[in-house]
């Protein structure tokens, strides 16, 4: 959701929060430390070190006093930067149109999930910066829209994200009752909360069933009156937020090995899928005479990843591995069927 937010984040905002903590007369001469962690808990609500570093810090304030002419300079005496011109605000320096339109681009996203405080607190960021952007440029009654994102309704559950991030951050247990689909019924879990993880504009939590004893992947949508027990976890060492979905398309994952999956596509499908693979494992194995591409993954076969395949209908053929070919006619006689 935030990755087109690199030059806001990484610039713009940070530019502002070091301003303001420069000018910040109750606590002077602040060091690269401090503007470090003043930063990482304003953009981030953590100090840890885990996105803004010394380095990035470094460069902000360079960037600052060749581009803003920001009079940064460093006090060898009280070991901390301060203004040589002690009325020079960021506040004054102008956005440029692209810093605008960038903003009002990442706006747009985070509109998103404008019901969600989780991701309200950078919405809320990025519009303060842009009402001052704009306050005084001209602006017309309509503005044309030129971008347009996918728009779907709010889907419940997503209301405890924060909720459920703070459990993961603090590792605290958490109990609600989780709806069955299946068996249509409402049952109470306590869980280890270990991971958010978004797919397809649905959000799930990845955690250790106290039950069952193994990570369990539970949809937003489905928990019903999640609270944070006081009581703390000890983390498994074993599960790794990075290799625990990197041999699955989705959010399906089980105790199996992953397959080598094979399949042909025609041309101009092969051009759709080089430009923009659907799992970070794809390689183009060679391309046929009538110029159909081969393409290898390694993966689990989940339901996931039987639905993209069979959504390339006619334009592509599954060459191995054989289970996964006869899921597959399965599933399309069994379709074929519904219509007869």
């Amino acid at each position: 959701i935030l990755a087109i937010m690199p030059a806001i984040k990484n610039a713009l905002l940070r530019y502002r929060i070091i301003d303001r903590a420069i000018r910040n007369e109750y606590v002077p001469f602040p060091n690269k430390e401090q503007l470090r962690q003043t930063c990482e808990e304003e953009i981030f609500g953590s100090s840890d070190g885990a996105h803004i570093c010394h380095s990035t810090i470094e460069k902000d304030i360079f960037t600052m006093r060749m581009e803003h002419d920001a009079p940064i300079a460093y006090s060898k005496k009280d070991r901390g930067y301060f203004y040589t011109d002690t009325s020079f605000s960021m506040d004054d320096v102008p956005l440029t149109e692209k810093d605008i339109n960038a903003i009002r681009a990442a706006s747009t996203i985070l509109n998103q999930f404008k019901n969600t405080s989780l991701f309200g607190q950078y919405e809320f960021a990025i519009q303060k910066i842009l009402d001052r952007a704009i306050s005084t440029q001209k602006t017309t009654s309509i503005e044309q829209e030129v971008i347009q994102f996918e728009s779907l309704p709010t889907v419940r559950g997503n209301e405890n994200l924060e909720l459920l991030l703070e459990a993961i951050k603090e590792k605290k247990v958490v109990q609600f009752q989780y709806n069955n689909f299946i068996k249509d019924e409402k049952k109470i879990r306590r869980v280890h909360p270990y991971l958010l993880k978004e797919y397809r504009n649905r959000w799930y939590l990845i955690g250790k069933s106290e039950l069952k004893n193994k990570m369990i992947t539970f949809g937003l949508d489905r928990i019903f009156d999640p609270i944070v027990l006081e009581q703390k976890y000890i983390s498994d060492s074993s599960f790794s937020p990075d290799n625990y979905f990197k041999h699955s398309l989705g959010i399906t994952v089980y105790d199996q090995l992953p397959n080598e999956i094979i399949i042909e596509t025609n041309p101009v499908l092969s051009k759709y899928l080089s430009s923009q693979p659907i799992h970070h494992s794809q390689k183009e194995m060679k391309v046929l005479a009538n110029g159909n591409h081969i393409f290898s993954y390694y993966l689990l076969i989940t339901y996931e990843l039987k639905m993209v395949l069979m959504g390339f209908g006619k334009e592509c053929k599954i060459i191995a591995p054989d289970l996964l070919k006869t899921e597959i006619l399965n599933d399309l006689k069994e379709l074929v069927d519904n219509y007869n």
